[in-house]
């Protein structure tokens, strides 16, 4: 009787086989990825993209009006246009990179340049370790007012990228207030009145 059932029993055992290759892989552990650098600090980052890209859209998606009439500087041709779009998404990727785990604020050494009002980099550090979740909301918030003003330089509407634009600025100036210079009583009274939270 035990012979009679080899066949079946060696038809049966590559099913079986493959099922416990399943039923082990199932149990290995994924492979975890390849760590990131996080050489630039939270300020390199500031300084190499946020700024320079934030300082460009709000000094050339603006409409000057003065004794001579209005000077439009809003992008006319396809070269501005894509110039103004490469700025926009700086600022939608680089809340990625600031969130990144293991990202200083700064380097060693480096100090407040207004302590009077500013944070030292320390303390700032202090607070994104204490609460992550809330710089990651801060961080999305600047991301989802650079994506909509994304929309409007991939549409050319000039009158909804100047809202987003706004939009951007609140939460650049939300961040700093949180961050960087929660002690500056002059820019906390500026921004209540600007309906910045």
């Amino acid at each position: 009787r035990c012979g009679a059932m080899m066949p079946s029993m060696r038809t049966h055992s590559p099913v079986i086989a493959a099922l416990l290759c399943v039923a082990a892989g199932c149990s290995q552990s994924v492979p975890r990825a390849p760590e990131l650098a996080t050489e630039a600090t939270i300020k390199d980052l500031m300084d190499a993209m946020v700024d320079p890209s934030a300082d460009y859209l709000f000094e050339h998606i603006v409409e000057i009006v003065d004794e001579k009439g209005i000077i439009d500087k809003t992008p006319k041709t396809d070269d501005e246009w894509k110039e103004t779009r490469r700025h926009a998404l700086m600022l939608v990727e680089a809340p990625n990179l600031m969130v990144a785990p293991g990202r200083k604020v700064a380097r060693p050494g480096d100090k407040a340049e207004y302590p009077e009002v500013e944070l030292h980099p320390g303390q700032i550090q202090k607070f994104i370790h204490g609460d992550r979740d809330a710089w990651i909301r801060r961080a999305r918030r600047l991301q989802d007012a650079a994506t909509l003003a994304l929309k409007a330089i991939d549409a050319r509407d000039k009158k909804e990228l100047f809202s987003k634009l706004g939009d951007v600025d609140k939460a650049c100036e939300s961040c700093h207030l949180h961050y960087w210079y929660p002690n500056d009583k002059r820019a906390r009274e500026a921004a209540k009145e600007e309906g910045v939270d």
